[in-house]
């Protein structure tokens, strides 16, 4: 059955829960559904993923329906937090989807009670509301007041819809114990990505090629991170957790692909250190590039402070590449650590913002070259299987048709 599908998303951004969202589009597209995606305006260092939504067409010629929210934004704004509610219910009205699925914490909330609203209101018109929980945005490095408005705003919205998908179990685990949504409403569907140019580099982006092209030497070690440069990612833990075994190690590099709202400072902290030499930059690349940037790498190191399931971490494994990962999240689906199963480990886990336990997993990865390798093969092949886009398509057509009979059932 052909469905009209409606997703939300605060900003389309370059980042995980964007990117899902994107896949999604163009898998249901694929798949002859009729796809509409609605977003805040765009804006910052970060990237957009505007352009390939927008340009994007099926094999027979059909494209995603982009709408813009003027008013939709990231922050807590009570009168453009209302304005938006008002045009995300005026594109609903308009459209008139099957389903409205929403993505990120402002627009989840706002696109769940508009997409309500229009179920309570009109008798002929009962899409199925869903709701995809990519990270939380309650935790603890917030102020308490705004925690508390998070989780009630959470509660408000979960009540206003029939199904909650989580990208990771760690989701799941965290809204229950806020006491968001009922058991029966979450179900996990992991986040997809294209594992193709990760798995099958083509001949310039095999890791000879990007080595040479980065400017590293085949003895190098390359420490990697993929993230932007911004709050909560953890670069200033890599500064403090390495300093000092960068500049003891002259053939250690640290490789980071991104950029953000920190970089001038972070890139000031590097040269006060004396490390310039030893740090290099990409800034932003294109998604299809990213895998090209890790099989350059020895490791990933991802330090970050929050994540619902960071997808750099299952990306990098995708490329044959292990991992060195805070604990946070859902993180440790993908990342596992040898105390947790030996046999199957494809990283090293540490808690968020230790820098003596980072220094250690980093140093145990540069110690361990063959157990290194054999993490990244361990985890090239898990992830390969649990990441595919059509197994998440297919997972979200289920979601789909259970959202769609309790919506008919009033």
């Amino acid at each position: 059955m052909s469905l009209r599908i409606l997703h939300i998303s605060t900003r389309l951004i370059q980042g995980g829960s964007q990117e899902n969202t994107v896949l999604s589009c163009e898998g249901q597209s694929e798949l002859g559904h009729e796809v509409h995606l609605a977003y805040g305006p765009i804006f910052g260092p970060e990237g957009s993923y505007f352009d390939r939504a927008n340009d994007f067409r099926t094999s027979d010629g059909r494209r995603i329906g982009m709408h813009e929210i003027p008013h939709m934004v990231r922050e807590i704004a009570p009168v453009k937090d209302w304005k938006a509610m008002g045009e995300i219910r005026a594109l609903i009205e308009e459209i008139r989807p099957d389903i409205v699925h929403t993505h990120s914490s402002k627009a989840g909330i706002i696109g769940r009670v508009a997409g309500w609203k229009e179920l309570l209101a009109s008798s002929d018109h009962r899409p199925g509301v869903v709701h995809t929980v990519h990270g939380p945005p309650f935790h603890k490095y917030l102020p308490k007041w705004k925690n508390t408005i998070y989780v009630a705003s959470e509660k408000y919205a979960a009540d206003r819809c029939h199904v909650i998908v989580s990208v990771a179990d760690a989701m799941t685990r965290q809204f229950r114990d806020a006491g968001i949504g009922r058991d029966e409403q979450f179900v996990t569907v992991r986040s997809g990505m294209e594992t193709e140019h990760f798995l099958n580099p083509i001949e310039s982006e095999t890791r000879e090629a990007m080595r040479a092209e980065l400017g590293l030497g085949d003895d190098d070690f390359v420490i990697g991170t993929v993230a932007r440069l911004a709050e909560h990612k953890g670069h200033d833990d890599i500064l403090d957790a390495l300093g000092d075994e960068l500049r003891a190690h002259p053939s250690w590099k640290l490789l980071w692909v991104g950029d953000g709202w920190w970089s001038d400072r972070l890139l000031g902290r590097v040269e006060e250190m004396g490390l310039k030499d030893q740090l290099v930059t990409t800034g932003l690349v294109p998604q299809l590039r990213v895998g090209a940037m890790m099989r350059a790498m020895d490791v990933l190191l991802h330090p970050s402070y929050r994540e619902g399931l960071p997808r750099t971490v299952p990306q990098a494994l995708l490329c044959g590449v292990p991992v060195c990962a805070s604990d946070t999240d859902g993180t440790p689906e993908a990342c596992i650590d040898p105390s947790v199963n030996a046999t199957h480990s494809t990283g090293r886990i540490f808690p968020v913002g230790d820098t003596d336990a980072i220094r250690e997993g980093v140093v145990w990865m540069f110690n361990n070259p063959r157990e290194r390798a054999r993490m990244g093969q361990r985890g090239q092949k898990m992830c390969a299987q649990m990441f595919s886009v059509d197994a998440m398509v297919q997972g979200l057509g289920q979601v789909y048709a259970d959202a769609i009979a309790l919506a008919s059932r009033g």
